[in-house]
């Protein structure tokens, strides 16, 4: 019997425009959905987890599966630094019947969609405006200026992709922008988003 296969769901954006706080709210909204956990050589922050935030692994070993043909998509986001999504993880959820979501660069994205069609969404998040976020990446205090000032310059190449994927989510005010990737998603997959927890609970 053939395996029937979940679909695809890419949130792309340039860092700081807050893709990853969608991701998480749309993973507790449907119970279809499980997050595609990327791969990458860059150092783990503190309070990373190998195998949730992103399977960390060493250069060498990142460029061996590089060479294997082991990704779905790769690029080098940053010089010598690079991220990546294996096809191992997409079978892996796709064995437990899941659409998967993802949270990763613009041109990794690009070739997801490319490589999948129709089974994928491409949806760009992007900030109000090129000063707010810059201002949201500030206040994140995780890297030194070097880093940060380049961060910055990949974000305002990035901000110029929006036009190249399915959808443009703003994320402006988030319940709004929550709402409007519900509506998203839950049209794609043919499913509606959960009831909150609280409204699931019976009264006292």
């Amino acid at each position: 019997m053939t395996e029937k296969k979940g679909k695809l769901i890419i949130f792309t954006a340039p860092s700081g425009a807050g893709k990853t706080t969608i991701v998480r709210h749309l993973l507790e909204k449907f119970d279809s959905l499980a997050f595609s956990v990327s791969a990458t050589n860059r150092p783990k922050r503190k309070h990373e987890q190998n195998g949730r935030d992103y399977y960390f692994l060493s250069t060498d070993r990142f460029k061996e599966l590089m060479k294997n043909g082991s990704f779905a998509e790769w690029e080098e986001v940053y010089p010598g630094q690079y991220y990546g999504t294996l096809r191992t993880e997409i079978e892996r959820l796709w064995k437990q019947g899941k659409h998967i979501i993802f949270d990763i660069d613009v041109r990794g994205a690009k070739n997801l969609k490319e490589m999948y069609g129709d089974k994928a969404l491409a949806i760009f998040v992007k900030p109000p405006s090129k000063e707010e976020l810059f201002r949201r990446l500030r206040s994140r205090r995780t890297e030194n200026e070097q880093s940060l000032r380049r961060r910055m310059q990949r974000a305002e190449e990035e901000l110029k992709w929006e036009d190249r994927f399915d959808a443009v989510l703003v994320n402006d005010y988030l319940p709004k922008a929550f709402a409007e990737a519900e509506k998203m998603v839950g049209n794609f997959i043919g499913e509606s988003p959960q009831a909150e927890k609280s409204d699931k609970k019976e009264r006292p």
